[in-house]
């Protein structure tokens, strides 16, 4: 896991470059220039720590890497590559010398890489298919340059910033594929490669790799079959995750069903695994007895971390700088201190990211498991929007009452608007209080539902589609890369392995929702290595106490951002929409109230922080 950064006809400020990613690499720091390219590459080293060293040239390439390819062993055999050391960094050279972009289909791994071929004066830069390691590429036409995170292109070069791409966070919550807060500045979306000449600054980007086409396959395996597939793939992810470090690798633990799996897995393959559960000082929920349940039947070095937010008036502002952009989840708080409390034990954890979004795992599955809410029209969205204004609004996102109050909210919507409305739900039914060109700042969210709501897929195969493509890659995955990284810890994901996401999705609908049971086959799996008292457990996130936040210890801090006369979310909202959102004058529940002031904290947050560096 490393941080990477380069330039074509520009001077790398190396000092700036070094600050920046730091995090992301202390262990070695490299540049290497030829022609008019620069390549600078931070080293987190844990495979073949002496003979890994980057930036790694064979023959005319060069190439410096963030990630890992567990497989790669396997791929030297299966290509006949002649490696010198035991680092996946040359298994990607040598194979793209011999197979160009095609070599991208036999690697199982997370990565970010760029490849200069002196030769053909081309940077080849590629991202994995789930998107777990980021990209960002500025180009004026002049200059192009290329790094990890944000900030470190931000401190290069004195970026602008684009509204339309901001106002497209304010309504979605997250910015989708190649839109970034700033003007001339993309991210390489997830499972795509580009090729540019560093002659003329052309960029031609291509998609290698897409889960759409899997949701259109049906595997005609029974249920049983099925469960076996499913047991032998994920043991064979976490197999390979372990191994592929010459450090030891321990264990996110929580009191679900993904993580309790990947730990139980685990420890069939290191009999002394350390396993890390987190519990919040005054939460409502504390899965630490769960968690050690499962700690105690395999006889892990179990950890538990109680994380008290005392610090957060002190720590929030820098924990939503480091990701460079408005980052609205607000659970990027725990993920922060969890992953500090585990990177002083370890450099390298497992984790169960990805398993709602392949599995089933979201309450919102349920009615698309019946229902194709996407479909216009119809009876049950004329009775929706007759029975919705007579609903209470709901305040409480936990109970039964709250499902139903949106469950009827997304019925009655229509287009990209249900899709919103059943997930972050955010400024939705109070986009009047914004300004800005919807049309415009959202049609490539637009673009993307299109193809999929209009599909032959179900509506819950179109809700699984949906939630990989936009919120696991614009929002989750970023939000655990930024987190981790910011200590210098690696997170790997066993659930976003190359062939769970290739079989998994070709499964039928009733083998990941069952009546009103999710995650149905990970839940009867779950049964062969896991205490009962976990199995149907409900799905909960960190317990984030964010409208106690807002009106209390972090009232003030909020206060003098968001309503300050000269405050830059203005600029995207009607007058006076921000003073009756904060006086509680809008009619909308506590739990959207406390999302969309979060959303407008988060923005000025980067404004200041990132944007203006105050």
């Amino acid at each position: 896991m490393c941080g990477i950064a380069g330039s074509v006809n520009f001077n790398l400020d190396i000092p700036r470059l070094t600050k920046d990613l730091w995090h992301r690499g202390p262990d070695e720091q490299a540049s290497w220039a030829e022609d008019n390219v620069q390549l600078h590459h931070h080293r987190l080293a844990i495979l073949d720590i002496a003979s890994g060293k980057q930036p790694m040239q064979y023959r005319e390439f060069t190439i410096i890497f963030n990630g890992e390819i567990y497989n790669h062993l396997d791929v030297r055999k299966k290509m006949g590559l002649q490696c010198v050391t035991h680092s996946d960094t040359e298994t990607i050279l040598h194979a793209y010398a011999q197979a160009g972009p095609r070599c991208l289909d036999e690697f199982e791994g997370m990565f970010a890489f760029a490849i200069y071929d002196q030769s053909k004066k081309e940077i080849f830069l590629a991202r994995d298919r789930a998107g777990k390691k980021p990209l960002y590429y500025f180009n004026d036409g002049e200059r192009l340059v290329f790094a990890s995170e944000l900030n470190a292109l931000a401190g290069q070069l004195p970026l602008e910033i684009d509204d339309n791409a901001v106002y497209q966070y304010l309504y979605a919550g997250y910015f989708f594929q190649s839109f970034m807060p700033y003007q001339q500045v993309k991210k390489l979306t997830a499972g795509s490669y580009a090729v540019i000449s560093t002659r003329d600054l052309s960029v031609n980007v291509t998609r290698w790799w897409d889960i759409h086409p899997f949701y259109q396959q049906h595997s005609k395996d029974s249920f049983e079959q099925a469960l076996e597939k499913t047991d032998t793939l994920l043991k064979a992810a976490v197999k390979r995750r372990i191994e592929s470090s010459d450090l030891e690798v321990g264990s996110f633990l929580s009191g679900g069903i993904d993580s309790g799996l990947v730990t139980a897995m685990a420890s069939e393959y290191n009999n002394r695994l350390k396993t890390f559960t987190v519990s919040f000082a005054g939460g409502e929920y504390d899965e630490a007895p769960l968690a050690k349940l499962v700690a105690d039947r395999y006889g892990t070095q179990h950890n538990e971390i109680v994380i008290s937010f005392d610090g957060l008036l002190d720590d929030v502002e820098t924990i939503l700088r480091n990701y460079g952009l408005p980052f609205f989840d607000s659970s990027a708080i725990p993920s922060y201190y969890v992953s500090r409390e585990a990177r002083k034990h370890l450099k390298v954890i497992l984790n169960g990211d990805g398993g709602d979004e392949i599995f089933g795992g979201y309450r919102r599955y349920v009615p698309f498991a019946s229902y194709d809410f996407f479909k216009s029209g119809g009876l049950v969205k004329n009775l929706s929007s007759l029975v919705f204004p007579l609903m209470p609004i709901s305040h409480d996102k936990k109970n039964k009452y709250n499902f139903i109050y949106r469950l009827v909210d997304l019925a009655r919507k229509e287009g990209l608007d249900t899709y919103f409305s059943s997930t972050l739900d955010i400024f939705e039914d109070h986009e009047s209080g914004l300004k800005g060109n919807r049309d415009y700042s959202l049609r490539s969210i637009q673009q993307s539902f299109d193809q999929i709501s209009q599909s032959k897929l179900s509506g819950m195969q179109k809700m699984l589609n949906l939630d990989f493509d936009h919120i696991l890659e614009a929002s989750l995955l970023v939000k655990m890369d930024i987190a981790t990284m910011a200590h210098s810890l690696e997170g790997r994901s066993p659930m976003l392995a190359k062939e769970i996401l290739e079989y998994i999705p070709t499964l039928p609908d009733a083998y990941k929702v069952k009546g009103t049971q999710t995650k149905y086959l990970l839940r009867t799996l779950a049964g062969k290595y896991l205490p009962p008292e976990l199995i149907h457990q409900p799905k909960r996130g960190f317990e984030i106490p964010l409208k106690k936040w807002i009106d209390g210890e972090l009232k003030d801090l909020i206060a003098s951002y968001i309503l300050a006369p000269n405050a830059y979310c203005r600029s995207f909202l009607q007058p006076g929409f921000i003073e009756n959102l904060w006086n509680k004058k809008l009619q909308t529940g506590a739990e959207k109230r406390a999302k969309m002031i979060w959303s407008l904290f988060a923005l000025e947050v980067w404004y200041r922080k990132c944007y203006l560096k105050k």
